[in-house]
Parts: C-alpha cells; structure tokens; sequence
C-alpha cells in the first residue's frame, strides 16, 4: 500500500480510532481547525479528513474554508450527528465522503486519491510538451513571470543564450528549462563547470580525443560537443574558460564543427549551446580576461536570472517546494511551515538567494525533529551585519548647516552611496548594478572612475 499525506483535524480522537487499517505515518493531526488550515495553506495533502464534534466549529464552516485553499484534495468527514440533509449539504460543499465508525479507512483514503491522480494525469498528458517544463522554476513575481517568457519566445530556436544572475539563483534550472522547452527536449543534456576542471583536461573534456593524442590517451574519447548532438550544451562559469581555449570554442560556435584532439576529421555539430556566469562579461573583456567577440557570439539571447531579494513574494512557495523536497527525500512526513516561519525567511535578505534558501529549510527539517511543523526558531538565520543594514536603509535627509556646505562634494558623496549600495546589491555585477538604478552599464562604469579619482583629489 502506497504511503499518502492526510491532513487529520480532530480535537478528541486519534486518527487510527476513527477506523481501522489506516497507517500512523499517514496521518498529520491538528486539534485545532485554525492550525490544520493554516498547514494546509503552506503545504501541500493527498486528503484532508475533518473529525467531529469540534467545539464552536461546524463542519460546513471547516470545509469551506479547506476547499478554498484546496480544490481538488477529497476531504472526509466523520460527524456522528449528522442528518441526511446535513449529508447532502456537505456534498453540495465539496465534501467527497461522509466516514462511518468501525469501517477500512486507508481503502477508501487511497481509492479518492487514485482517482484524484488518475484525473490529474490525464491533463498533464494532454499538455505534455507544451509547459511542463516551468515546473522546474518556482514563483509567480513579476520577475520570473518575465524569465518564463523569454523562455517561452527563444525555447524553441537554436539561438545561443546567456544567463547572468548571481550565485545560487536558478542559472542551471533555466538552462533545463530551455532545454525542455524547445524540440531539443528528446535530446541530452550535457552540462560542464568551466572552473570545475584543470586547465589542462577542459580541452579534451569538451573536444573529445583520439588514442594517443597526449600521454594517457589510452583510447578514443567522445568529447561534451559530441556528447550533446541533438540536444543542449550547457556550460556553466563560462567566464573562468581560460583565454586560449576561447579561440577554438568561438570557431565551434561559429562553423558548428570540431575536430577531437590529436584528428584532423572535422565533426558536424547539431547542438544548442546554452551558457551561464555570475560575473560581469564586460568587466572580463576591459580586463583582457575574455574575449569580446566570443561574448557577441554567445550573448545572442541574454538571460538575467533575478536574486531571491527583488522576488521576495516568490519566497513562501520556495519554502513550501523545499520543505516537500527535502521531506520526501528523507523519506518523513511532509511537514508545514507556520505563518511566523513565513514571515522571517521574507524578511531576510538571502544573499546566497535560493541556493541558501534550500539549504536554510534542509537545516530546519533537521532541527525541528518529529515536529510537524516548521518555527521561526528551526531557522537559525544570521543577523544582517552593521554595514549591511546601513546600506539597506534609505538615505537620510541633508540638512544644510547654518554655515552651509559644499553643494558638489555633498552630492559626490550622496551618489557614491548609491553606487555602492548597488554594487553591494548585485554582488559586484556592473551590468546588473546599471539595471538596478535604470543607467546604462557604461553610464555606472564612467560614474565609478569620475567618484574614484575625485575621492582621491579630496
């Protein structure tokens, strides 16, 4: 018998002496409608089954209020005074059954939720291929509303794309979900860390080589390009490719063809290259670090992957999504987050974004025990530094002394500290900084070095 998630509301019973053959790891109770509702808002049940009498709740009120937050899951109710009319009403209401003492509840349990699936698959299969790939990134904000939809229009071309965004924001699930929503989607989908691999084996990790190229090449070896035909390369850290490995990879965008190591037999490619990195490109090319015309070739459709702090209203279905990952990888019950919880990871800033999000409810999880649900206190978050928190605010009002001030150097100073807030925002990102306060890259980039060498006039 397959394991299910029950909600359980009842305020004088446990949830096996309603009826027999139900398994105690099924069943989360709540003696409380409140708290039970509250679970359900930050969580995710097969079945909710409401147990009666409750003081001062009626059962029409209690499913109304799980119906709203939960159209589809089948909710029981066991209510001994319950007349015929009260049957029918409640059916009207949404209730899928009516429970009796001393019958096999598990049966009926998982006979509603098969069903429930049954019929949840049945619309899945019939939008298969079309968007079931923004399953892969959670949250409905105006930011990553935009994120789906560039997806969506350049899914299905074989145009290159570049996904910028700082550490932990979602670069790869963006890549996946590209590669997923275009035609590619039957194809592999290779994925390399450039700053993961020495120098001296990225070449042939991504080139591939014959037998007896270098010492060591024992035998021929398909490289990543080859790896990938007919799907998506997906290069990751694409600002650590060293220089000299930049010319061959630019030829390869170029011509679509390689040749392995040591061979001098040219490979057709029929691949999509999707890159990704969390540094600033053009800082890279002013630096001699990479080269430009290999950003052109590979900034063809840009991608800019939002942190976590300008899309706060996406952090409660994270959490919920984690939460739901985590337990059923452990393999516990799924557990619920309190409306408290809630509230301070919102409020936090998350410079590590999801990432750290992920990794702040995998701790929780761990730290709350056989709770069932989820405390502000299972987050053990850090407080912001002094420093950040300064920048965080916003800036004072200038008051001008009565023997007055220096109009231009009061300024200098106002705008540093708007350029350095953003800076500190993006993670040093010049490109994203400029984003931020609506300036051209290059307008912030001329805005830092005119601050920089005033301050060292002063």
């Amino acid at each position: 018998m397959e394991a299910q998630k029950v909600l359980w509301i009842s305020a004088v019973r446990e949830p096996a002496e309603v009826g027999p053959g139900l398994p105690a790891s099924w069943a989360t109770q709540f003696r409380q409608p409140t708290d039970g509702i509250e679970a359900l808002r930050y969580s995710a049940y097969d079945a909710v089954v409401l147990d009666f009498p409750i003081p001062q709740w009626r059962p029409a009120e209690v499913l109304e209020q799980v119906k709203r937050l939960a159209p589809s899951t089948p909710v029981f109710i066991r209510d001994p005074e319950a007349t015929l009319s009260d049957a029918v009403r409640l059916a009207h209401l949404g209730a899928h059954q009516l429970l009796e003492v001393g019958v096999e509840v598990a049966g009926q349990i998982e006979q509603a939720i098969h069903f429930q699936t049954t019929q949840g698959l049945a619309r899945l299969a019939a939008n298969l291929g079309r968007d079931d790939w923004e399953r892969l990134l959670v949250g409905g904000s105006r930011e990553m509303r935009q994120v789906n939809h560039l997806i969506r229009l350049v899914g299905a071309r074989r145009a290159t794309v570049l996904i910028t965004g700082e550490t932990g924001t979602g670069k790869e699930l963006a890549a996946r979900a590209l590669h997923l929503c275009g035609s590619r989607r039957a194809g592999p989908m290779v994925a390399v860390n450039c700053s993961a691999l020495p120098e001296n084996l990225l070449e042939a990790e991504l080139f591939g080589h014959v037998r007896g190229a270098f010492t060591g090449a024992i035998q021929n070896r398909m490289g990543r390009f080859e790896q990938a035909q007919g799907g998506t390369l997906f290069l990751d850290e694409i600002g650590e490719l060293p220089m000299d490995l930049q010319a061959k990879f630019l030829r390869v965008l170029q011509e679509r063809e390689l040749q392995r190591l040591g061979s001098s037999e040219t490979i057709r490619l029929d691949i999509r290259i999707v890159a990704a990195t969390n540094c600033d490109l053009a800082d890279r090319i002013e630096q001699g670090r990479f080269r430009e015309d290999l950003y052109y070739r590979l900034n063809v459709v840009p991608l800019h992957m939002p942190p976590l702090r300008q899309r706060r209203s996406d952090i409660p279905a994270l959490a919920v999504h984690f939460v739901e990952k985590v337990c059923r990888a452990e393999g516990i019950p799924v557990k619920a987050l309190t409306a408290e919880a809630v509230e301070r990871l919102c409020e936090y800033s998350w410079p590590g974004n999801v990432r750290q999000l992920e990794n702040a409810i995998e701790t929780a999880v761990a730290l709350s025990g056989e709770s069932a649900m989820l405390a502000p206190s299972d987050f053990p978050l850090p407080l912001p530094s002094r420093t950040h928190a300064a920048a965080a605010s916003p800036l004072p009002a200038v008051c001008v002394p009565d023997d007055g001030l220096d109009y231009e150097q009061t300024l200098a100073l106002i705008e540093k500290s708007i350029l350095e807030q953003a800076l500190r925002k993006t993670g040093g990102n010049k490109k994203a900084a400029a984003d931020m306060l609506r300036l051209k890259r290059t307008t912030l980039s001329a805005k830092v070095r005119s601050l920089a060498s005033a301050a060292c006039s002063y």
